[in-house]
């Protein structure tokens, strides 16, 4: 370890929630939250974009008039009394519920889904996962790969333990049953080559 980073490691401090909120909200730059340490983001892949912009847009055509919403990237989600998330889409049906009157961070959302790059796919699928998995209001959560065709879908009904299954075929339909729609993934992957 270089002494820049020993020094560095020495100097971090940690940021309670309500510092987070209150730096993010003025920052040029989207930054999450986990455990007091602040994580800036960077920027995504054209594969990445495509996914996340299919995700939503086939999603926000399959619910239109149902009462859901549907936020692509920018949408904070608030877990619990202290972590924040960017998830690359979230789904709301009902009656939104945010953290404050800023109306910037969920705290309800039903669906949750992340795109894995990876630089993040670790974090995504170890910290991001179990944090996603303890808010009361989420259903499913979409883990999609962007380097192959693979999305992991966990599911749960009421208080019953979480279930994934795994679909890997273009061909395949991910069934998101909490908003009563299919995706197909030959939709999610649209115009992605592996």
């Amino acid at each position: 370890m270089s002494a820049a980073a020993v020094l560095a490691a020495k100097i971090r401090r940690k940021f309670t929630p309500q510092e987070y909120l209150l730096l993010e909200r003025q920052a040029d730059f989207k930054s999450e939250y986990y455990e007091g340490e602040i994580f800036a983001m960077g920027g995504a892949s054209r594969e990445h974009n495509l996914i996340t912009l299919s995700v939503a847009g086939e999603l926000r055509s399959r619910l239109r008039g149902t009462g859901c919403e549907v936020y692509a990237n920018d949408m904070r989600v608030g877990i619990g009394i202290g972590n924040y998330f960017y998830p690359d889409v979230a789904v709301v049906c009902g009656q939104p519920r945010f953290a404050d009157r800023q109306k910037d961070t969920l705290t309800n959302p039903l669906l949750i889904v992340e795109v894995l790059s990876k630089s993040t796919q670790q974090f995504d699928r170890r910290i991001k996962l179990a944090e996603y998995q303890q808010v009361p209001s989420v259903r499913e959560i979409l883990l999609v790969s962007q380097d192959r065709c693979r999305v992991e879908h966990y599911s749960r009904k009421s208080r019953k333990p979480w279930t994934i299954h795994t679909s890997s075929k273009l061909a395949g339909v991910v069934e998101i049953a909490s908003l009563s729609c299919t995706l197909p993934l030959s939709e999610i992957y649209a115009g992605v080559s592996f």
